[in-house]
């Protein structure tokens, strides 16, 4: 093979007259292959893509037999063509026949060519496709020709991701862009969702694939990537970001990346190739990460992300991209996908049009999980890969309840789906008609039916669960999603909302439980080995009682005239309430002296979350106005299990005999000194634990708003008595061995009872 018949840069430019010809899909294929071979004095130049099917068809060729279109197939990972498209990595044979993994295909007539040039047609590190070239002479081909048929297949790619190729295809089958694809995570939160995809942090697009002036392309680039260092070098300069730790060792991983000359190079070299310099990007990006995605090396692949994430702020560099869009072309059935993102900016969407959320990263106890809860809509995290297999506007199903994203699903997986959320919609109105209900047992016992909340975009589902009041109102998610500390008056303001919109109906504020894992950004801990039991809730609020105080006074002034109940979490020791009773009660003195309005009532109570609090139950009891327990952390704090971690949090059973037989302590103790016990946990919301729960004597419950309907329709066909006689029966007998979760289930089926 002779040089370059004018370069990749001549080749590119006909590519671009040719894409803006109107043809059709197939003669435009045709033209573009001819041309490629004419450009690189090929004797043969083939296009093959990727179906569904995972098998790799001929849809073009100059040089082989024109019948062999759309007839030669090779498997992925089959042949030389297979073998790239699996691999991701180009093949530069002088003698194809003797590779190993050739296979010979009749119906072509290839067996006359020797020398064989291939190389992936890649989108954001997949492979779409596969474009060679061949000759007949055995020759290892040049550095720059496989350049050139590397920059040539972005041409492609791009043609098979406008779906462009449809028309072409064969009927009953696709192309593998568009094949549907279902991806297993976590539950999050359960539920179901239909819709389309909206990108977090969409891709950039690039369109604009060949430049004109490659040495202003260079100078665009070079001003991008120097903006680029600086807002990095900012950021890492910056007071907000600390000296150490995990967030610092990315940026300077980022910094690290920004400043490679290797990779400026790469780029350069792209661009005068005739790239623009967002497709230069857009190549090395994608080159690089389908190299890096076969690695095994769990830190290697981490740095995978980092490095596609710098490659995306420059895209973002180089075509202004400002961020998300919720205004007009926004889906009113959204489904957002997203590798990790921030409480608040979940909140940036139109609530009324967000039906799910997809994380590749995150925990179940993550803030934004906590908003995505409050919401009220199905989330799935640890869905690992997912955003680089999604574009904007694909159709997806969100299975909340069984941990499946389903990526332009099938029409049966659609109809199917489409038929649950029918007959959900059906049970909503079946417990949206209990909801003036009251809330009676068989036996006669009234249960107080609460909901948890933290946001005022929850106070709406009051009204809409029939939920008595609120039993749980975190205050930490309104400081968790602000950019700044919420001052004073600002959170007077905020809890009197609150009260306004719950219109006389019992709210419960828990006293800010920050640190641990609950890190708001503004506010600077320290790094612990363990969050979870470290300096956290109280303990951080009594070392900094100013923070504490601050909110006391706010909701104070907030409940004035009205009735305040707020109670403290993580309580360790008795004492730890007289403290927070002290502070109270200077504040009260403090607003009585300047002539401030006070509650006319105020219901002072604690969260038993702390195993230590069951050796001190009477004098807890004795010392506040009511109880919750916080079923969550109790749980994981009694059974020695970590609810964020994935190999244990299933380990043991919630309703199995240890925890319930604590429950019931907590119960009796509560009743011997006549002290109100409520619990707020996920405990609460499923219909066979809340039955536990109230066999075990609890009449208050607090639970998400959507359980509250299936819960009401389990209790009114509820015997808890009869219950109560079963269950303690079942957990006085040491030698029973039949689970409780059992015993349950059987009085629940023998009852009639909903589950």
């Amino acid at each position: 093979m002779r040089d370059l018949s004018g370069g990749p840069r001549v080749l590119l430019k006909r590519l671009r007259e040719l894409m803006a010809e109107p043809l059709e899909p197939q003669e435009r294929l045709d033209r573009i292959v001819r041309q490629i071979a004419s450009n690189m004095v090929a004797e043969v130049c083939s296009v093959y893509v990727l179906r569904s099917d995972g098998v790799l068809e001929l849809y073009a060729t100059e040089g082989l037999k024109k019948e062999a279109v759309h007839l030669s197939q090779l498997k992925m990972g089959q042949g030389l063509v297979g073998t790239i498209a699996a691999s991701a990595q180009p093949l530069n044979l002088s003698d194809a026949q003797s590779h190993p993994a050739f296979r010979y295909l009749p119906e072509t007539g290839e067996e006359i060519y020797h020398s064989f040039l291939g190389v992936p047609i890649l989108r954001t590190g997949r492979s779409l496709g596969v474009l060679v070239v061949q000759n007949k002479a055995s020759r290892t081909y040049r550095e720059e020709e496989l350049e050139a048929l590397e920059t040539t297949a972005m041409v492609l790619a791009e043609m098979i991701a406008t779906g462009e190729l449809k028309k072409i295809t064969k009927p009953g089958l696709e192309l593998d862009l568009t094949r549907s694809v279902t991806i297993n995570g976590d539950t999050y939160n359960e539920g179901i969702g239909l819709g389309y995809v909206v990108l977090h942090e969409p891709r950039i697009v690039v369109t604009n694939l060949l430049n004109e002036d490659s040495e202003k392309e260079i100078r665009r680039l070079a001003e991008a990537m120097g903006s680029l260092r600086i807002s990095i070098d900012d950021l890492l300069s910056s007071r907000d970001v600390s000296m150490e730790g995990e967030h610092r060792e990315v940026l300077e991983t980022y910094r690290m990346f920004a400043h490679d000359q290797g990779w400026v190079r790469k780029l350069e070299e792209a661009i005068r190739n005739g790239l623009t310099a967002e497709a230069a990007v857009e190549k090395v990006q994608s080159d690089t990460k389908a190299r890096m995605m076969r690695l095994t090396d769990p830190y290697l692949r981490e740095r995978m992300h980092d490095f596609e994430d710098l490659a995306n702020r420059l895209l973002r560099q180089l075509t202004g991209y400002s961020g998300h869009t919720s205004g007009d072309g926004f889906p009113s059935d959204a489904i957002i996908l997203a590798r990790a993102m921030g409480a608040a900016e979940l909140l940036d969407y139109p609530r009324a049009n967000v039906r799910g959320l997809v994380l590749e990263e995150g925990a179940v106890t993550s803030h934004v999980v906590i908003v995505a809860r409050a919401m009220g809509i199905p989330v799935i995290g640890q869905a690992a890969g997912v955003v680089a297999l999604a574009e904007n506007g694909d159709a997806v199903i969100i299975d909340g309840d069984g941990g499946h994203v389903h990526l332009r699903p099938l029409p049966e997986h659609q109809r199917s789906y489409e038929e649950k959320v029918r007959f959900r919609a059906r049970r909503q109105e079946q417990f949206r008609a209990l909801r003036s209900v009251e809330p009676l047992t068989r036996d006669g016992q009234r249960i107080s039916l609460l909901m948890n909340a933290g946001l005022l975009v929850d106070l709406p589902q009051l009204a809409e669960s029939g939920a008595e009041g609120i039993g749980l109102f975190r205050t930490e998610l309104q400081f968790m999603i602000a950019s700044t500390m919420p001052k004073a008056d600002e959170q007077e303001i905020f809890y009197r909302n609150v009260l306004k919109q719950a219109a006389g109906r019992i709210v419960t504020f828990r006293t800010l439980d920050i640190g641990g894992d609950k890190v708001v950004p503004y506010f600077r801990g320290h790094e612990e080995e363990n969050p979870a039991l470290g300096w956290r809730a109280i303990r951080l609020s009594l070392d900094r009682p100013g923070l504490l105080r601050t909110q006391l006074r706010a909701m104070l002034k907030a409940a004035a005239g009205a009735e305040l109940k707020l109670m403290v979490p993580m309580v360790t020791e008795v004492s730890e309430i007289a403290a927070v009773r002290e502070l109270l009660q200077k504040e009260v003195q403090h607003l009585s002296r300047f002539g401030h309005g006070l509650p006319r009532k105020l219901q002072f109570g604690a969260m038993l979350e702390v195993p230590a609090l069951l050796w001190q139950l009477d004098e807890l009891m004795a010392t506040v106005d009511f109880v919750s327990v916080g079923s969550n952390d109790l749980f994981q704090f009694a059974m020695a299990v970590d609810r964020g971690n994935a190999r244990v949090s299933d380990r043991f059973d919630t309703l199995g005999k240890p925890f319930l037989r604590l429950l019931r302590d907590i119960v009796r103790a509560g009743e011997r000194n006549n002290t109100p016990v409520t619990l707020c946990g996920e405990l609460a919301g499923k219909p066979i634990s809340a039955m536990a729960l109230l066999g075990l004597g609890f009449r208050s419950v607090s639970m998400s708003p959507a359980s509250i309907g299936p819960v009401k329709a389990m209790l009114l066909g509820l015997d808890a008595a009869a219950l109560a006689k079963v269950m303690n029966e079942a957990l006085d007998d040491i030698h029973a061995t039949t689970p409780m979760r059992e015993v349950l289930a059987h009085f629940a089926e023998s009852h009639n009872i909903p589950l």
